[in-house]
């Protein structure tokens, strides 16, 4: 039994991951469960300076009491597990674009991605091998139409259509949704807890897991952070990270107790640590709002 936080090393943690973090960290501790690190480096495009940078973030992550078991775990070591998951599923090549998905697909979900219509499906072997001749082909795993449902411990039930999505991306990394289900498994996590942004990616990845022989986690999307024009919080926004509001004169140990509040776990004028929290926490009574930054350094008093 496990949960884990897997942030990606492309930039410092903001609020918004910070939060997130933290309701993992209680939900797993509040439950008896390990809580893991796993560090998401595939895009070595995206993440050329990974080291330096997932080390900041464990940094931040330890200023505000957060620990986490065993070893942190790379994807970028566990290539040759992706590709065994791969080769044990049933795939074909897609040769599609984003604009070409998008012009062919149907409207997109929340978080802006667009089911596959299944354009390259039924492709005869003289078609693939003339589209290899200009584009290298993506992996799409063959789902069939597969229905899945999931409990999500806010948003109660989930039910989606799983269309043939992407394990293995066009320049041979592979896939969000293929690795982190197969790390999810091979480490046992049975909760997961992200952002509301991905609740539509959880039938998708619950099928895979059942696919990998793993047993379906339990699921709690947090609602976002927001900046103060309402707007998803992004790593421009002003005072969005530990150095951010270090800089105005904002302790981890006051963004701590702010991000409880947030979550109603702490009172107004109250200071907290991690552990204090554990036994307060309820995931059934979370805030189903998003959240908005304070403005400013007095929003942290």
């Amino acid at each position: 039994m496990a949960g884990r936080f897997a942030p990606s090393p492309t930039s410092p943690l903001h609020l918004g991951n910070l939060r997130t973090a933290l309701v993992a960290w209680l939900a797993a501790r509040s439950s008896g469960r390990k809580m893991l690190l796993r560090i998401e480096d595939l895009d070595q495009q995206r993440v050329s300076a990974a080291p330096a940078v997932a080390n900041a973030q464990i940094a931040d992550l330890q200023s505000l009491g957060l620990d986490f078991d065993g070893d942190v775990v790379w994807q970028s070591s566990r290539l040759q597990r992706y590709a065994a998951a791969v080769a044990g599923l049933p795939t074909y090549e897609c040769f599609c674009t984003r604009r070409e998905i998008a012009e062919a697909a149907s409207a997109p979900h929340g978080d802006g991605y667009r089911p596959y219509p299944s354009t390259c499906a039924h492709l005869s072997d003289a078609e693939r091998a003339e589209r290899r001749e200009t584009r290298p082909p993506a992996l799409r795993v063959r789902a069939e139409g597969a229905v899945e449902t999931v409990t999500d411990g806010l948003a109660g039930q989930v039910t989606g259509v799983v269309d043939d999505f992407v394990v293995v991306r066009s320049d041979g990394v592979p896939a969000y949704n293929l690795a982190v289900v197969v790390d999810d498994v091979a480490q046992g996590v049975d909760q997961v807890v992200r952002g509301d942004d991905l609740l539509s990616s959880s039938p998708r990845q619950a099928w895979l897991t059942r696919r990998l022989g793993g047993s379906v986690a339990q699921y709690l999307h947090v609602p976002l952070v927001v900046n103060a024009d309402g707007r998803r919080l992004a790593k421009r926004d002003r005072s969005v990270t530990l150095a951010d509001l270090a800089a105005d004169g904002v302790s981890p140990d006051r963004v701590l107790t702010g991000l409880a509040r947030s979550l109603g776990l702490a009172g107004a004028t109250e200071s907290v640590t991690p552990a204090q929290l554990v036994n307060r926490f309820d995931a059934r009574a979370l805030p189903r709002e998003q959240w908005a930054v304070p403005s400013d350094a007095t929003g942290w008093s």
